[in-house]
């Protein structure tokens, strides 16, 4: 049977009220690690809304441009100017939520800092760089390949 690894206050030989302390830094320290999972959940939610924005107004931006090419519709102006609305819009919906996230996330390091150097936490876990943030640039930059392309009309889209 494994062992149970005996927190630091109690081996040391502290009293009730150090090991009340010592929990609690813990506990504070993990509230931490679940606040940066809660905003990387937040950033998710708006990767997905922003994800579905672009390719909607993608796809109807297409459509309707392949059927003036056909000749099947003549005016198709209104409805690819909406697609490029909704594309403009998750891109920039994307835009303020990597903005947001950085800020918080630099604002919670801050504090996490701060309350580490008190001795008031536990700072013995990194804050590794978020994954959902790598992707939500990501998306942003195919966005704007997005954008340029149905200004420019460069790219591969």
């Amino acid at each position: 049977m494994a062992s149970v690894p005996i927190p630091r206050a109690m081996a040391e030989g502290a009293g009730p009220d150090q090991i009340s302390v010592e929990l609690s830094a813990r506990r504070t320290g993990m509230s931490f690690q679940r606040t940066r999972m809660s905003a990387d959940r937040t950033l998710m939610s708006v990767i997905r809304t922003s994800l579905s924005l672009i390719s909607f107004g993608f796809t109807i931006y297409q459509f309707f441009k392949n059927m003036q090419e056909q000749h099947v519709v003549k005016n198709t102006y209104a409805a690819r100017n909406f697609g490029a609305t909704l594309i403009y819009l998750g891109v920039g919906m994307v835009a303020v939520g990597i903005a947001f996230h950085i800020q918080f996330m630099l604002g919670l390091r801050r504090q996490r800092e701060e309350m580490t150097d008190e001795g008031l936490i536990h700072g013995q876990s990194n804050f590794p760089v978020s994954y959902t943030l790598v992707i939500a640039i990501l998306l942003l930059f195919l966005g704007l390949a997005l954008v340029a392309n149905m200004l420019f009309k460069v790219g591969p889209f």
